[in-house]
């Protein structure tokens, strides 16, 4: 009797059976993800830090009641600030970075849960190739496009590295969720997902969706009520917020802000990513010289052939990310491409003595590699890194200020904070010429070390000034990109004005009732170190907002224009 005994070959195939399971690495990935948010991590500074800001700066408001687009404006959609600060509130002490790279995952985790149940009763090998891309990509805040040389995490394109994600997962599921409910209820959780986040990654989703109905693989009846459902979502959220009128209005004055041709930017994405883009479409012309071979020709038939194949969803998917990348900067670039190229690889790996075979499959590893490569070389660095790195000292700065850098670095910003607050006029200078300090200032990571400093500065001043004149600020606002000061001295944050603002991008003309609020506001802060071209002309464009007001010296690095 050996029925109730685990005998050694049992045992010896229990590891594998476990490491080719997909929902025993879901479960991994989850206990990690639990473990980043709930312990007081302190992570490598990156490039662009400070967008991490505007994600804590717009929780904070949420938590006093204010809703996005009708209460402030935002460069993008409500959902990801909502689910960052649901977030916040279980994780208070999880670092931004990770907090704000994770903030989708409440809703991809379950999503990607449900197609991979459904795909491994079919094949188990399908289910494991689809779940540990994208488990591997959402891990770390991490772009595929670095801005800065050295190593460290990304603090900017969260919500463009959330919509690639969404579509990676939008894509898996038109390709390979078979059972059909399912198949429509996830388009249309998907699809929502994706407007209520960026509405460009909307767009794109809309391509994709539309090529699935062309292609026969989404039917109509399915297509539209995933549509319906989706509507009907938004018209419930709208009569019960306004939120979405608010957003579609926002999305206008953006288009109106954001002029210019596509050509350019298809230009600058194929430049960019060309060691996705150039294999991309060594891979089309290898598939479409294939197609030829077996047959297919410029005819109906043809062409209806060619929708429904491997080659027709690569161009297509293919395209609708570059069009999502052309209004995007920093992200998980063409990472959708990859449920496609598994399609091509299982049908490829049949065709055995086709002089062709090698070919293609050469190019779809040339296309999927370079991605895998760069994000975990730069995940390796930056952790790798991480242990000779030395804390930044700002105490007053939270969650915010528990991060990490190389010594010289430190030095290098302390020096240059000090540096910027004693030349004002030859930084002055620069900003009339539209010169910044330096070309990439933002991206560098002792720029953005200088910038936490700035703000410990600030926030330490306010505190004395206000112990000194016996008067609590009970409002502020910042004349710059981020404003963190609300959120860490926890002040109320004036309503009607943007957050993140960039002076080319998302900084709307000033309504009256942005001027109404910031006249009620007690303080107006200018950052001065160093000024910039963007800062003068944040302060300009909200000039009638200072009229009337005491400047004050705050400090070396700020001054304050206070409210009688």
């Amino acid at each position: 009797m050996t029925s109730g005994l685990v005998t050694a070959e049992d045992r010896q195939k229990a590891l594998p059976r476990l490491l080719g399971a997909p929902v025993f690495w879901l479960a991994v990935f989850l206990l990690l993800v639990l473990c980043g948010l709930a312990l007081p991590l302190r992570l490598p500074l990156g490039a662009n830090y400070w967008d991490t800001d505007v994600y804590l700066d717009a929780i904070h408001r949420i938590r006093l009641g204010q809703v996005p687009s009708n209460d402030f404006f935002a460069p993008v959609g409500p959902l990801g600030y909502y689910l960052a600060a649901g977030l916040a509130a279980l994780f208070a002490q999880a670092q931004p970075m990770l907090l704000v790279n994770w903030a989708l995952l409440p809703i991809a985790l379950p999503v990607l849960a449900a197609l991979v149940i459904d795909v491994q009763r079919r094949s188990r090998s399908q289910a494991l190739a689809l779940v540990l891309p994208f488990l591997i990509f959402a891990l770390l805040p991490i772009n595929l496009h670095s801005l800065y040389p050295a190593p460290g995490f990304d603090g900017f394109g969260h919500y463009n590295r959330h919509i690639a994600l969404l579509l990676y997962l939008l894509v898996a599921t038109l390709l390979f969720v078979g059972h059909r409910r399912l198949l429509t209820g996830l388009v249309a959780v998907l699809m929502l997902t994706l407007f209520l986040v960026k509405i460009t990654g909307a767009v794109a989703g809309a391509l994709l969706v539309g090529y699935a109905l062309i292609a026969g693989r989404l039917r109509l009846r399915e297509a539209l009520l995933a549509a319906v459902a989706v509507l009907v979502a938004l018209g419930l959220l709208d009569l019960a917020t306004g939120i979405v009128r608010a957003y579609l209005r926002d999305i206008l004055i953006l288009i109106s802000l954001n002029t210019g041709t596509l050509l350019p930017r298809f230009l600058t994405v194929a430049s960019v990513k060309f060691n996705v883009v150039g294999p991309s479409l060594a891979l089309i012309g290898a598939l479409a010289v294939a197609a030829w071979r077996d047959g297919v020709r410029p005819t109906v038939a043809g062409a209806c052939a060619v929708v429904a194949s491997p080659l027709g969803w690569f161009m297509a998917v293919f395209a609708a990310l570059a069009f999502f990348e052309t209004q995007n900067t920093g992200s998980l670039e063409f990472f959708g491409l990859w449920p496609v190229l598994l399609l091509v690889l299982l049908q490829w790996r049949a065709r055995q003595g086709d002089v062709l075979r090698p070919i293609v499959l050469v190019l779809a590893l040339a296309v999927t590699l370079p991605s895998l490569v760069i994000v975990v070389e730069r995940a390796a660095r930056a952790l790798l890194g991480a242990p000779g790195y030395v804390a930044l000292a700002v105490p007053d700065l939270g969650p915010l200020g528990r991060v990490s850098l190389k010594s010289e670095y430190l030095a290098r910003g302390t020096d240059m904070l000090e540096h910027y607050a004693a030349h004002q006029q030859t930084y002055r200078d620069l900003t009339l010429r539209g010169v910044l300090p330096a070309s990439i200032l933002f991206s560098e990571i002792d720029y953005q070390a200088t910038w936490l400093m700035e703000v410990q500065q600030a926030v330490s001043a306010i505190r004395a000034w206000e112990a000194n004149n016996s008067r609590r600020l009970e409002g502020i606002f910042t004349l710059d990109f981020a404003d963190p000061v609300n959120h860490l001295l926890g002040r109320a944050a004036p309503r009607h004005v943007p957050i993140g603002i960039d002076p080319g991008r998302s900084n709307p003309a000033v309504t009256p009732a942005t001027l109404e609020a910031l006249r009620a506001t007690d303080a107006i802060l200018a950052p001065k170190c160093p000024p910039t071209p963007a800062r003068v002309a944040i302060a300009t464009h909200f000039a009638a907002a200072l009229e009337g007001r005491k400047l004050v010296a705050l400090a070396p690095c700020w001054d304050m224009y206070l409210r009688p």
